[in-house]
């Protein structure tokens, strides 16, 4: 047959947003399949670039009547005609220019999500109450003196890559950054932790809370302090036998209540946290002396571990049209 109308679109799916402003489009398209004709008419040129005439003898069509469906089908933009040389004079000759048509029905537009995400040093922590063992440890050293809480308050700490203490509690306040037209949809609060044995030990449960702004959000139990595998990020000067990386764990903070990784472990939800744009927001990580298990914690930074994150706080909110009117 003769070759296909020219500059026919190389993109096969018609898309149609259900709007104001393709209604006339969407119009002529819904009309052109409204009927079975012009269905076996596409469903013909699927395969086919063909002669008006050829259509109208293949499916049994007067002349007259297959031409009407075709301007239909045209004036939609469903097909494409061109006029080619014959035996006598010129004929239209016919193709199909999508294979797909996807209509997306109207539907209100949605509210703009968005992430505020707050990194926060390891060693930027601005109180620690912990109970030997304990210490830091940065990129290139031991930062002080190991087993002396004294340390955890040398000006060095802001370079510690891995903390450690057996009991106590460590607290960071982050900045909140949320605009006043936001709606808060869930607050987590993201790290690297494992528990704390001598050396190492595979078997070594641990429980260790997270607190925001002062309430308990949950519990979550270390099953052990790793080692044994050096930490893809642990730096070479720090000795096999120690602890050697932990597992990154997300606490999360909904209207419904608080997950650990998915797994809810309480009720507080996000009214329970009382919190309050341009006011700081307190995350405080502890193993408490009374836990039914306490077995310590190492929580390990961006260059320190597996994972090259610090402790990481995140906001994520819907903005609300309804808010500072």
């Amino acid at each position: 047959m003769e070759a296909p109308p020219e500059h026919l679109p190389s993109n096969r799916v018609l898309e149609l947003v259900s709007d104001n402003q393709n209604l006339q489009v969407l119009e002529a398209v819904t009309k052109a399949l409204g009927s079975d004709t012009r269905l076996e008419i596409l469903r013909f040129l699927g395969t086919h670039t063909c002669s008006l005439m050829e259509i109208s003898d293949a499916l049994k069509l007067p002349q007259s009547t297959a031409t009407m469906h075709i301007n239909v089908l045209e004036k939609a933009g469903l097909i494409k005609t061109d006029l080619m040389p014959a035996k006598r004079g010129l004929q239209k000759v016919c193709a199909r220019v999508y294979d797909r048509i996807i209509v997306q029905l109207p539907a209100e537009k949605p509210q703009q999500q968005t992430t505020i995400e707050v990194s926060m040093p390891l060693g930027a922590y601005v109180e620690a109450r912990v109970v030997p063992t304990c210490g830091l440890a940065g990129e290139l050293g031991i930062i002080g003196h190991m087993d002396e809480p004294g340390t955890f308050f040398e000006p060095e700490r802001i370079y510690t890559q891995l903390l450690w203490f057996h009991h106590g509690y460590i607290e960071y306040r982050f900045p909140n950054r949320m605009p006043p037209d936001a709606a808060l949809e869930n607050i987590e609060v993201s790290f690297e932790v494992c528990s704390e044995a001598p050396l190492h030990h595979s078997d070594w449960p641990s429980d260790i809370t997270v607190s925001i702004n002062g309430v308990e959000i949950g519990t979550w139990t270390s099953p052990a302090d790793f080692g044994g595998q050096r930490g893809v990020l642990t730096p070479e000067w720090w000795d096999n036998n120690n602890s050697q990386y932990g597992l990154l764990k997300v606490w999360r903070v909904t209207p419904r209540g608080s997950y650990v990784d998915g797994v809810r472990v309480s009720d507080v939800n996000l009214t329970a946290l009382h919190l309050r744009t341009g006011q700081p927001i307190s995350v405080t990580i502890a193993v408490k002396e009374n836990a039914h298990n306490v077995g310590g914690i190492n929580i390990f930074g961006s260059k320190f571990g597996n994972y090259p994150q610090d402790i990481v706080l995140k906001q994520n909110f819907r903005r609300d049209e309804t808010k500072g009117r």
